[in-house]
């Protein structure tokens, strides 16, 4: 697709309150396509972290607001339309599936010849009517951000998609923004602990009381380490009492949100991630670049990022015991944490960087 007369003008949507890898994705490469070629529009909700950034970045935004039933809206749907047809949208890009349902229909209605839906969460679509519907009349691509991402989202309907049409482009981490930061380690330690480390919201899916379940084993066995979460989120309550009632609250330390991603990593030694499912492992690729051995449960994608015994460790879900094991071997064994530290770095410097994240998104947009 060619664009002679103007700069291609794509619109990224995603009406997410909270901050997570998708709102990140589109903050960053949002930015980054600024003065190639392109002009970026956001549309994003004025409750957000995503918009709080945005609007320092100086990019225009609409202020939207979107929920599960806002495709029942007509209002909506046309507002969203004449607005796309007064941009002269020539791409749009959206993140959540309640987004495509209204945006993507506004943006069929408004002739928008590329409709692309970024799949971020390695779960399948849901097999519904209206889903039928989205996929084979509305969406003309859809970026998967994994291997694990793509054979996932048909696996309710083989023929909801075209496969051929899901182009994978991992997400890639600006290795220059962390270079340039001053790092400052933020958390004291005992010269004989070991550090565990884990980031992520607290929900389910994040799994973070296996690191409680971890911490009883290693106390058990008088393994002298300190395990900190950074995050906030719905279940963070339940699992700091779940961590008193565990008598293990003086192992763990809940640090909030962490902003100061290079002062966090710098400060552990090991990252321990307990999800129980990813699209694609941000923060594992944040902690290998940071020379940290990553350990977590051989599914979805973590495995396209951790080669066992190479970079990292990869247990069967909810194998604390074999965790605990492989935490008391570092331990008593730094060396491995170095080796395995340096091998995780080399791997993400070769395949997971931004530049090569923009240099194959900038070629998937101007196919």
């Amino acid at each position: 697709m060619i664009y002679p007369d103007h700069e291609m003008k794509i619109a990224f949507f995603n009406s997410a309150k909270t901050w997570g890898g998708g709102e990140k994705w589109h903050f960053e490469i949002s930015s980054a396509l600024q003065g190639k070629g392109l002009e970026a529009i956001i549309f994003t909700n004025k409750r957000s972290e995503l918009y709080n950034r945005l609007s320092l970045a100086a990019q225009k935004i609409y202020r939207i607001k979107i929920s599960n039933l806002s495709f029942l809206n007509p209002f909506k749907v046309l507002l969203l339309k004449k607005i796309f047809q007064k941009e002269k949208i020539d791409c749009i890009i959206l993140n959540l599936s309640a987004d495509l349902k209204v945006a993507g229909f506004a943006a069929w209605l408004a002739g928008i010849k590329r409709i692309i839906y970024r799949r971020g969460s390695a779960i399948p679509v849901r097999n519904s009517f209206l889903n039928r519907f989205i996929f084979k009349n509305i969406v003309t691509d859809i970026i998967a951000n994994s291997e694990e991402t793509k054979r996932t989202i048909l696996r309710n309907n083989q023929s909801l998609f075209p496969v051929h049409k899901i182009k994978v482009i991992y997400n890639g981490l600006d290795i220059k923004k962390y270079n340039k930061a001053q790092t400052i380690k933020t958390f004291p330690r005992k010269e004989e602990e070991l550090v565990i480390g884990n980031l992520g919201r607290f929900v389910r899916q994040k799994g973070q009381h296996f690191l409680v379940m971890l911490a009883e084993l290693l106390k058990k066995r008088n393994i002298p380490v300190r395990i900190l979460i950074g995050g906030e989120g719905p279940l963070k309550d339940d699992i700091e009492a779940l961590a008193r009632k565990a008598d293990v609250i003086d192992m763990i330390q809940f640090s909030g949100f962490v902003d100061d991603v290079n002062g966090f990593m710098s400060s552990i030694d090991v990252f321990v991630l307990t999800s129980l499912w990813e699209g694609f492992g941000y923060v594992i690729a944040e902690a290998m670049y940071f020379e940290k051995p990553v350990i977590a449960f051989n599914i979805s994608s973590n495995p396209e990022l951790i080669k066992d015994g190479e970079n990292g460790f990869l247990f069967e879900p909810g194998d604390i015991e074999s965790i605990a094991n492989k935490i008391e071997q570092l331990q008593e064994n730094r060396n491995i944490i170095v080796k395995l530290g340096k091998a995780g770095k080399d791997s993400i410097v070769k395949n997971f960087t931004f530049n090569k994240t923009l240099k194959e998104l900038l070629a998937f947009l101007h196919q």
